[in-house]
């Protein structure tokens, strides 16, 4: 494989892992990561925190279908905020139709897709760690390490940055919103 095309599929990945190791987010307009660290086995980056946990399967917009209400998921990552994704650059991931805004994206989502998508499905953690599943925004969001999370309000982002305690609350009750998700 060509330099310049491993290089496109790291480059995300590669600030991923930069905004592990600050422990923040991503700022707007974000300049180039450094370089990516050696693969392992797994096909990401070394040094990575905790990646999300298994059986977060995204909720698609009930009205279109899509997840993210077609927003690129690895655009969350890059700075600027979410693009819109396009048509032509979709694809299906378990069951889902996620959209991408060029096909650089849609490569690295899917080599990583637990990499992008977001936390708890996408359902607003303030509500997770209160043991309801409420839906998202998906303009109001925020990468902590390497999750995204989504947010209803902007209230609930700002709580839940103040509040660390929130994200483990939230993991906590996960297991038991994820099965009344399910239910429905």
């Amino acid at each position: 494989m060509k330099a310049a095309t491993w290089q496109s599929r790291l480059r995300p990945a590669a600030i991923c892992l930069a905004m592990g190791l600050s422990g923040g987010t991503a700022p707007a307009g974000a300049p180039d990561a450094p370089a990516a660290a050696p693969l392992l086995d797994t096909g990401l980056p070394a040094g990575l925190p905790q990646l999300p946990a298994l059986g977060e399967a995204m909720q698609p917009d009930p009205r279109t279908g899509l997840a993210l209400n077609g927003f690129d998921p690895v655009s969350y990552r890059l700075g600027g905020g979410p693009v819109a994704g396009r048509p032509d650059c979709e694809l299906i991931h378990d069951g889902i139709v996620w959209r991408f805004a060029s096909a650089a994206n849609r490569a690295a989502f899917r080599e990583a897709p637990a990499v992008y998508a977001p936390a708890f499905a996408g359902f607003d953690p303030t509500g997770v760690a209160e043991g309801v599943a409420v839906e998202n925004d998906p303009g109001r969001f925020a990468v902590v390490g390497t999750r995204l999370y989504l947010f209803r309000s902007e209230e609930n982002r700002a709580r839940f940055l103040r509040e660390p305690s929130l994200r483990d609350a939230a993991e906590a009750r996960w297991s038991a919103v994820r099965r009344s998700v399910a239910a429905r």
